[in-house]
């Protein structure tokens, strides 16, 4: 199955280096190119592409504006691509599958479209699970109701070493000894006792790596690792805060305080 994409730059020169770099991938299918947000907008509404690549500086609607005028609708995913590193934070907030600079490196754009395509598969089978649902709440409810809870009979499969480079070396980190994890964008903090290191993935991707029966999410932004945790601190408005062995307190926010049962027996 090919990804449909849209290449949006204000710049001619830009987008046909891209679409040069783009000929490799026989699955990348360039279903057109714009030159400004409002047409990107209109585009993307019309031809509902599975892929973007979005220049952010440009003239009237820049990168951001365009994912935002298409929040109506199932919106693709977004390939950020400039030439100005300031933007990398707002690009990750806004949930992009990567941050590319200008002149587009090759490597990170093997690395972009791997990506994307884990994307493109898991929506592609949460969508095709969700049919069969559908059909089968219709001809056959009891069924549906005969569906078990997806779970996972691999447990082995989870990771025991992460490998992370951060500021020019490659740390081996025991998954055990990881007491919290932290979220901006498409970078993580991992947290140990001892040390905090940037791995760059997004969270989605992150807890798909770790043992969802140790490792749960408490907040938004926030995955902890049940095993350090030590004391259960009540907070305001439902929230609460988990002590960890190091000391450290980690908020949990009402939407997750189901986590908290698992400590109460």
């Amino acid at each position: 199955m090919t990804i449909r994409t849209i290449l949006v730059d204000d710049e001619k020169l830009a987008i046909q280096g891209l679409q040069i770099r783009l000929e490799k991938y026989p699955d990348v299918e360039i279903i057109d190119t714009c030159s400004n947000g409002r047409e990107a907008i209109r585009k993307i509404k019309t031809e509902k592409p599975d892929l973007v690549f979005l220049d952010i500086q440009m003239p009237g609607f820049d990168g951001f504006s365009v994912v935002k005028g298409v929040m109506e609708i199932e919106p693709p995913l977004f390939v950020f691509v400039t030439a100005y590193q300031e933007h990398a934070v707002r690009a990750f907030e806004a949930n992009a599958v990567n941050y590319l600079m200008k002149p587009v490196d090759e490597a990170k754009l093997d690395d972009t479209l791997a990506r994307v395509r884990q994307r493109l598969a898991e929506k592609r089978s949460a969508d095709e699970a969700e049919k069969l649902k559908t059909v089968l709440a219709e001809v056959a409810p009891d069924a549906v109701d005969a569906i078990p809870e997806e779970t996972d009979p691999n447990a082995d499969r989870y990771e025991k070493l992460i490998n992370i480079k951060d500021r020019g070396q490659i740390f081996r980190i025991d998954v055990d000894s990881i007491e919290h994890i932290e979220a901006a964008g498409d970078y993580m903090c991992i947290r140990t006792a001892d040390n905090s290191l940037i791995l760059r993935e997004t969270m989605k991707d992150l807890e798909r790596r770790l043992d969802p029966r140790v490792f749960q999410r408490v907040h938004r932004s926030t995955i902890v690792n049940l095993n350090q945790v030590r004391q259960v601190k009540p907070h305001t408005n439902g929230e609460c805060f988990l002590v960890l062995d190091s000391g450290a307190q980690v908020k949990v926010s009402r939407s997750y305080r189901d986590v908290i049962a698992r400590f109460v027996h």
